[in-house]
Order: structure tokens, then C-alpha cells, then sequence
């Protein structure tokens, strides 16, 4: 098996101050001309699920209603996954340049969760114009705007 070495950017956080994603200080002049983009996808590391059982699931048990009984782990958004890796695609509310914070409306991480990267968000390679998906999860929202608003513990069996 082949090993990479990933060197955390920074932590995301979540608390009474809202969602935000703090870089470690070398890594600041990364945001240079980031602020005319509305949307990032942040890639970040599911820390709490780095063990050798969360690496070794490959099979998830009906995580969603209406799925099939079982997905395999690459069919699903599960945490437990042989690399711990996450993306979620965020709308940023503000840039603090100096200090290297970007404010999110909302990121699906726990507070001092490790960031690895931050991309900007193009529709040119990002958006999928008619993508299919199972009859299963064809009633979930169509875009990260109606997410929003979508109630998401209808969908979860977690």
C-alpha cells in the first residue's frame, strides 16, 4: 500500500460565533483573490472516525431511508471510509484576509475538525448540469441552496 503524508492548513469552527475556517498562519497568503468566490469545497479530515475500524468499513447498513440494505461505502457520505476524507461545497459569508478566516453558512464538520485543502468552487468543473442518481435518493435536494432547507432526519439512520 502506498503512503502519502497530508499536513493539516488549519481547523474549522463551530461554536457560538458561527462557522468559520481558521488557516494556520503560513498559509494565509493562500486567499490572495479569493474573495469574488461565493462557493468553496472544502476538503477536510474526518479525525473522529481515523481507527482501524472506521478505515476497514466497507459496507454500510441502510444509512439512509429508502436505500437499498446495504452500500457499499463509496455509495454513501459515511464518515467510515478507508481514507477519512470529506468534502462539503460552502458558501462563504465573509474573508478576514489578515487573519486568515473565512466565514461559512454552514460546513457538515465538528469544531476543531483538521482542514487539508481549500478549492474554489467553478461551475465549469464543478456543477453537473443532469446527473443521475437512484430512484432511492432522487427526492433529495437538487442543489447546496435548497439543501438548506431540506429536513435532512427524514433521509438519516444515524
Amino acid at each position: 500500500m502506498e503512503q502519502f503524508t497530508i499536513n493539516s492548513i488549519g481547523k474549522i469552527h463551530v461554536d457560538d460565533k458561527g462557522m468559520r475556517l481558521a488557516l494556520d498562519k503560513e498559509y494565509i497568503p493562500a486567499l490572495t483573490n479569493l474573495k469574488d468566490f461565493t462557493y468553496i469545497n472544502v476538503i477536510w479530515w474526518f479525525d473522529q472516525c481515523d481507527n482501524s475500524d472506521s478505515r476497514s468499513k466497507l459496507i454500510e447498513k441502510r444509512p439512509y431511508n429508502n436505500s437499498p440494505d446495504m452500500l457499499g461505502t463509496f455509495a454513501t457520505r459515511s464518515p467510515e471510509r478507508p481514507n477519512p476524507i470529506a468534502l462539503t461545497c460552502s458558501y462563504v459569508t465573509y474573508i478576514d484576509f489578515q487573519n486568515g478566516i473565512i466565514g461559512l453558512a454552514y460546513i457538515d464538520a465538528e469544531n476543531g475538525t483538521p482542514i487539508l485543502d481549500i478549492k474554489p468552487y467553478t461551475p465549469s468543473f464543478d456543477r453537473v448540469e443532469n446527473p443521475s442518481v437512484p430512484e432511492w435518493c432522487s427526492n433529495w435536494p437538487k442543489s447546496v441552496e435548497e439543501s438548506g432547507d431540506f429536513d435532512w432526519s427524514v433521509v438519516f439512520n444515524f
